[in-house]
């Protein structure tokens, strides 16, 4: 049970409460272009509709992927967010993590300053990352520029989505191509070399025809000492509708991000500790910890993806595939321990290939019955998939001789003086296949096939239920490929029958108003969320399990502002350690070895006419419940706090319009302490970083957009990788940019 004092909230939550309790009142005012209570707003339907339009600003009402129905939200048993196109404007999100700063329930993670790194309720994932509801788990950087709003779905989305994502996802909705011609270009500059331009162009071809293309040019440093930046993007898209009840939506995205992989810094060793607790060192938020000319990291992403819907009067048909072939490269030179007096810092090195393919093809038919009273929405559907992953990581060794490596150096390791850390290295990479070195040289090929099937249920005007099922065929081959490997382990295979219920259970009191309960299961297999894992040792045990138990209330105070709440736990269970008794095996704990529990809170929406409010709060409990073994003497112990999941998380944003012309944005986050890792020895402080914004509408067809963010220069460090790879936030920020409309 959890106590009262544990449930109280951050201090700058308890001030989000205060502010807005009193504006609730003004805002379930009538609003006087709102439909009449129970009325549903009508709407014109384009000749090629775009699904899923944002209705007011901050504001999503029905979602199409949290069922793979047109669902209002109000009608989902699940916690779910989505972050605007509205929102992604006034906030200059341009990233995953920037995307999620508002959003409860969700952390970052560093990424080793190569990939995005999220946790969602307590579970670190570098995978759960889809687009337009097919897997996009390669890692890398993603961008917004061709991205209509972002949804974020919390706890277990197996019987959707399939393996993975125990605590939650991001989904990214893409732009389509709509029935009237828009074009615009946006320029942006700022802080540290900032400068992109991106470009969005919609053009009608006939009334069954319609054609988009998005893009994106950037060329940036960045607050870190020698970081940069090099991304560039084009989404060209293109819809027909052949018949009346026919719509065939073809794209094709060309991807490249090239950029410095920042580790962060270093943290303090064990003899400086305070009060027996280590914190990053202190240092310029400059300082770059390695050799930034010998980091770089690239990725090129080639994706085509084909959608095919049809109506057929009493069902509706979509089918939706995805060709995704990914080649990344990374190389870094980063920070590891700092010596007991202070004085030094070790280097390391190493690099990594990634190529990977994937194909996915997923079918979906809708249909409604009815049994007497009782209305029915069911879904069945199918999804295959083929993904192929080749992987090398070659360890890093340092020339002999060089001046800036100290004495106690090694071919592995450099110390540097922590003083002057920023350093250029001559290092030779090479695969290294002894036991422990971390190398690998591996291939493999994961093939999945599943049916699944959902009814949602109309039991009464009051009373609605989500029942569903799938089940997923997941198969693995993989290739040890490293020199040295024995023949008996260098092949290894796992095939699983995963069977991922979905029950949901919601009442709706009025027409703005619902309650639900909701209970989701979903697995992880041996093989890892990167497909590479499977070992002598693990090829044969059951995947990991998730459990998730939730319940909630989502309000429309207004049409154009609504509320959630969301309490939850989520376990984790199937966890494999090492046998005490023979430490060469690994066994299974079949109870839950780790849990998160936790309350959400958010608001988005219009409080008046003039003030947008986009408000959020997170308490979570996320720690491990029994010793976990991880090596032959090392345990985990219980009681050990989850890596990067602070008990508390807040955020508030406003908007107001000052005039037709002038609006001002004004946003504060709020992050509790929290662990970088889950040794739970190295802290990352409490922190509240506040941003600002300036819009201005030179005329209907030209803005400008001032951002500022972290107003107050405040030193923080929002992520880690590592006890000894820390990221500093950025000191403040300035960005201005301009959109040109014609």
């Amino acid at each position: 049970m959890t106590s009262r004092s544990a449930l109280r909230p951050a201090p700058l939550a308890a001030a989000l409460a205060l502010i807005l309790s009193p504006t609730l009142a003004a805002a379930a005012a009538p609003d006087a272009d709102a439909p009449a209570s129970g009325a549903q707003p009508t709407t014109q339907l384009a000749t090629i509709e775009v699904t899923g339009k944002v209705d007011y600003r901050y504001v999503q009402k029905t979602t199409l992927t949290a069922t793979r129905t047109d669902t209002d939200l109000l009608d989902v048993p699940q916690a779910v967010t989505v972050i605007t196109q509205d929102l992604i404007r006034d906030l200059g999100i341009q990233g995953m993590a920037d995307a999620v700063r508002y959003v409860p329930g969700i952390s970052v993670t560093q990424g080793e300053g190569n990939r995005d790194g999220l946790v969602f309720r307590g579970n670190s994932s570098t995978a759960d990352l889809f687009v337009d509801g097919l897997r996009d788990d390669t890692q890398y950087y993603r961008d917004t520029y061709n991205i209509d709003r972002i949804e974020a779905f919390k706890g277990p989305n197996a019987m959707i989505f399939g393996r993975g994502s125990p605590g939650g996802l991001l989904n990214r909705v893409t732009k389509v191509p709509g029935a009237d011609p828009a074009r615009e270009i946006g320029l942006q500059i700022g802080s540290w070399n900032k400068r992109r331009l991106t470009a969005d162009l919609n053009q009608p071809l006939n009334d069954r025809a319609a054609f988009r293309v998005s893009g994106v040019y950037e060329d940036s440093d960045g607050f870190r000492d020698g970081f940069e930046l090099r991304r560039k993007g084009l989404n060209p898209t293109l819809s027909l509708r052949p018949t009346d009840a026919t719509v065939v939506t073809l794209g094709y995205e060309v991807f490249r991000d090239e950029r410095t992989a920042d580790r962060g810094i270093p943290s303090l060793s064990a003899a400086q500790a305070f009060d027996g607790t280590r914190y990053p060192v202190s240092t310029d938020r400059e300082t770059f910890f390695g050799d930034p000319q010998g980091s770089p990291a690239s990725v090129d992403v080639n994706a085509f993806t084909a959608l095919i819907e049809h109506d057929f009067g009493g069902a509706f048909l979509r089918n939706r595939f995805r060709y995704a072939d990914y080649d990344k490269f990374y190389q870094n030179v980063f920070p590891g321990n700092v010596n007991a007096a202070g004085t030094t810092v070790a280097l390391s090195a190493y690099n990594n290939d990634t190529r990977r393919e994937n194909a996915f093809n997923q079918t979906d038919l809708t249909f409604d019955l009815a049994t007497g009273p009782i209305e029915h929405r069911f879904l069945i559907g199918a999804e295959i998939g083929r993904q192929e992953t080749s992987n090398e990581r070659r360890s890093g060794r340092f020339a002999p001789g060089q001046s800036v490596c100290l004495p106690g150096s090694s071919a592995s390791t450099c110390l540097v003086a922590l003083s002057d850390p920023n350093v250029r290295l001559s290092v030779d990479y090479a695969n290294n296949s002894a036991g422990g070195s971390g190398d690998a040289r591996n291939a493999g090929v994961t093939r999945f096939a599943a049916l699944y099937a959902q009814d949602q249920i109309t039991l009464s005007p009051q009373w609605d239920a989500v029942l569903g099922v799938r089940w997923d065929r997941f198969d693995v081959d993989f290739t040890d490929q490293r020199n040295g490997v024995s023949l008996a382990n260098r092949d290894l295979s796992s095939s699983d029958d995963l069977f991922s219920p979905r029950v949901g259970l919601v009442y709706q009191p009025a027409d703005q108003l619902s309650f639900y309960a909701s209970y989701g299961v979903t697995y992880l297999p041996r093989s890892g969320e990167q497909l590479a894992s499977l070992t002598p040792g693990t090829q044969a045990l059951d995947p990991e399990e998730f459990k998730n138990y939730e319940i909630g209330a989502k309000w429309d105070i207004t049409p154009r502002l609504s509320a959630t709440a969301a309490a939850f736990r989520l376990g984790r269970s199937n966890v494999a350690v090492v046998d005490p008794i023979d430490p060469t095996q690994m066994i299974l704990f079949e109870g839950d070895s780790q849990r998160t529990e936790g309350l959400e809170l958010s608001l988005s929406g219009e409080i008046t006419r003039t003030w947008q409010v986009v408000a959020s709060y997170t308490y979570q409990d996320a720690v491990i419940t029994r010793d976990i073994r991880t090596g032959p003497t090392s345990v985990t112990p219980e009681g050990t706090e989850l890596a990067q999941s602070p008990k508390h998380m807040a955020g508030l944003w406003n908007r107001f319009e000052l005039s037709e012309r002038w609006g001002l944005g004004l946003g504060a986050i709020y992050r509790s302490r929290s662990f970088a890792s889950t040794s739970n020895q190295v802290t990352l402080r409490s922190y509240s970083r506040f941003d600002g914004a300036v819009y201005y509408a030179v005329n209907e067809n030209v803005d400008l957009q001032l951002n500022v963010e972290n107003l107050f220069d405040k030193t923080y460090f929002p992520s880690a990788h590592s006890d000894s790879n820390i990221t500093p936030g950025a000191p403040r920020s300035y960005y201005l940019s301009a959109r040109f409309a014609f």
